[in-house]
């Protein structure tokens, strides 16, 4: 049974956080490496690693992530190897160096606890049909996990003049940099019955990149979980 099973054992650290497979997250936890999480995104550990709901660096943002806006987070800290999931999304890693990335609240993850972030408002949007105003900008050196509803598709803005157009409840993440505004047009799929014929985007323009899943998800996934 173990020669059966040993090609989904843990393999060796490499790095402060890579993939175990498509959909779970591994982390090389440290004394003094705190991290943010996902509240409820702990699926194992190795080790001694502790949790704190709501941490008082938290708290000034979960007023706003409590409007639904974006997702609860946790501190973790300790020494061991900790183990993230999120419903079987798709979980990608990005090692910020001295950069700075926009994520949509759902599809946040993880993210080194001394990494510079906050909740911002989207400049240049009203309110669209399943995106709200608000998104995670995360900044500095270290690393970020974000995740994805099926395998995403990563868009260069900046490879022409053109905008590129996004359906928000797709939306991942994105460059800050980038000018964002919102526009409405007709739906062609509600001519099969699918939509009320008026569709909401996102628009995207200058230097930079978008994040956009497989997955038009506006359901409620900022539950927090056990």
């Amino acid at each position: 049974m173990n020669q059966q099973l040993a090609g989904f054992a843990p393999t060796p650290v490499t790095a402060r956080m890579e993939n175990h497979g498509r959909t779970m997250l591994k982390v090389a936890m440290a004394t003094g490496q705190d991290l943010f999480a996902r509240t409820g995104s702990m699926v194992s550990y190795e080790g001694f690693i502790q949790y704190e709901p709501n941490p008082p660096a938290a708290r000034q943002a979960a007023a706003q992530w409590a409007t639904g806006e974006g997702a609860p987070i946790m501190k973790c800290s300790g020494d061991g190897l900790l183990y993230l999931a999120d419903y079987g999304a798709d979980v990608l890693v990005i090692n910020l160096n001295n950069e700075s990335i926009s994520v949509n609240g759902t599809n946040v993850l993880a993210f080194d606890a001394h990494l510079q972030w906050g909740v911002e408002k989207v400049k240049g949007l009203a309110k669209l049909a399943g995106q709200g105003l608000w998104n995670v900008e995360i900044a500095g050196t270290g690393w970020v996990a974000v995740t994805s509803r099926g395998v995403p598709i990563v868009v260069d803005c900046g490879r022409g003049d053109d905008e590129t157009y996004v359906d928000p409840d797709a939306l991942v993440a994105w460059s800050p940099n980038l000018k964002v505004k919102g526009k409405r047009s007709f739906k062609a799929s509600s001519l099969i019955g699918r939509g009320s014929g008026e569709a909401f985007q996102m628009a995207f323009s200058g230097q930079g990149i978008v994040v956009v899943q497989p997955n038009e998800d506006s359901t409620d996934r900022l539950r927090i979980r056990g």
